[in-house]
């Protein structure tokens, strides 16, 4: 008989909750750099360098838009998808201040343990 299959935290799957946590870092990133994250709609490309930042702090492959997008959404940012001859990474994301301070706290303290 299989082993019951436990239920996963707050409902996402491990890979979920990864990204979610380099997104969260990426989003702290370009805060820490002066960068005005909050009140104002972004193009993806904006934040792009922050996400590889992440990925690369993390030994990832940078993930697909989409993938990222997602996550953004997740967390409880407003993301939009514009067509794709308006910007070769279609996004548009808004971040509400909950989601920032979030992120900024989540940096600070990933910046401070960091080797």
């Amino acid at each position: 008989m299989a082993a019951p299959v436990q239920s996963r935290l707050f409902g996402k799957r491990p890979e979920e909750v990864e990204i979610e946590k380099i997104v969260l870092i990426a989003l702290g990133d370009f805060q820490s750099r002066g960068k005005v994250l909050v009140g104002r709609q972004l193009a993806f490309d904006r934040l792009r360098g922050a996400f590889l930042r992440a990925f690369e702090r993390f030994g990832l492959e940078e993930l697909p838009d989409d993938m990222v997008a997602n996550s953004l959404r997740r967390l409880g940012a407003d993301v939009s998808e514009v067509p794709n001859f308006v910007a070769k990474h279609p996004y548009r994301v808004v971040v509400p201040e909950e989601v920032a301070q979030i992120a900024r706290t989540y940096y600070s303290s990933f910046a401070q343990t960091k080797p």
